[in-house]
């Protein structure tokens, strides 16, 4: 057993394919390999103590703040990866949790994406919304959307992140990334002055609040493509929990905007894949086709699912017949598919 130094850890949990690491007080630490918590047990636990001293300091030397009960930050990993961390309390102990990113963006062939998502890069103007819980991959999907937007169209994009995850290098477009916190307050103060910086393509980290969504909307609605996450649980869901957000009497200009402005949606999710060695994304797809913006504009919301499964033609996938396709080719287990899916017994 020996003690660690965090820097060495986190390079072990990379070298270990390792997603995340985890540190509490009294436990060595935790490493999720392929989707499996796994102690570290070569490793001495530390004491609550010592724990409390090296996160402190952790944070110190990132000239962040100390009086949170929660904080998020991110820092680089001696040029191999970069970490998006947590560290809070847990029964009065600090605790940590890191994720670990890797520099290297990867494009949709290699993420195992649809083509559509792409395609959805290629508007100049409009919303595309990623959906999906906590872990989905949201972020590494818009990373592939941003540099493949990098690589071929020379734009102004501004990202508003909390906190940066993937490090864009400038290629043919122009890229400022602000942090809440250390470059910009909140999701909307970041947004609101974003209209002002000449962007061409804004991508918010996710749209949290009334104030977020309606400054998203607006920056669709007057010519800009504006990429952001939102928590739903299907891609048919979304327009109605932006709509929802609102008063009532705000909602039907709201989805008028929404209907204007909607480019698509992708509900997500990652499934162990079927050979042991990492995960694969199960991607549900609403397109904004014309039928769908009169569905939003008309609030017939309700609607929306079962245009989803029909316009196959469009782009457009159901949750469900993708993790088919996905058992068809081998891609994923059929019990994992079962545990996921939101009709098992269409399985």
């Amino acid at each position: 057993m020996k003690a660690f130094d965090i820097t060495e850890l986190l390079l072990e949990g990379y070298n270990m394919n390792a997603s995340d690491v985890h540190l509490s007080a009294e436990t060595p630490p935790v490493f999720r390999i392929y989707g499996d918590l796994v102690p570290q047990t070569k490793y001495e636990p530390y004491t609550s103590e010592e724990l409390s001293k090296f996160l402190t300091d952790l944070i110190k030397s990132l000239n962040l703040p100390l009086n949170k009960k929660e904080v998020d930050f991110s820092f680089s990993l001696k040029n191999v990866a970069r970490v998006r961390a947590n560290v809070f309390l847990e029964r009065g102990n600090l605790t940590g949790a890191f994720r670990i990113i890797t520099y290297k963006i990867r494009n949709f062939s290699e993420l195992g994406l649809p083509q559509i998502l792409a395609d959805f890069a290629n508007h100049s103007s409009g919303i595309v919304l990623i959906a999906g819980p906590t872990g989905s991959g949201k972020s590494t999907t818009l990373a592939a959307m941003i540099d493949k937007i990098n690589q071929e169209r020379p734009v102004h994009i501004i990202t508003i992140e909390d906190p940066i995850e993937y490090v864009f290098q400038n290629k043919q477009a122009l890229i400022h990334q602000r942090q809440l916190g250390n470059d910009t307050d909140s999701f909307s103060d970041g947004l609101k002055y974003a209209l002002r910086q000449d962007p061409d393509v804004i991508l918010v980290g996710e749209m949290r609040d009334i104030d977020t969504m309606k400054l998203a909307l607006t920056a669709a609605e007057t010519g800009h493509l504006v990429f952001s996450t939102i928590h739903t649980n299907s891609a048919g869901s979304a327009p109605e929990r932006i709509i929802d957000v609102f008063p009532e009497h705000q909602q039907k200009q709201v989805a008028i905007q929404l209907s204007n402005t909607l480019v698509g949606v992708a509900y997500q999710r990652l499934l162990p894949a079927a050979n042991g060695k990492g995960y694969v994304p199960i991607v549900e797809i609403l397109t904004g086709t014309v039928a769908v913006r009169n569905l939003i504009r008309e609030n017939k919301l309700h609607q929306i699912d079962s245009m989803i499964e029909t316009g196959g033609k469009f782009g457009m996938i159901t949750f469900d017949e993708a993790l088919k396709r996905a058992i068809s080719i081998n891609k994923i287990k059929r019990n994992d598919a079962i545990i996921y899916a939101k009709e098992p017994v269409n399985l």
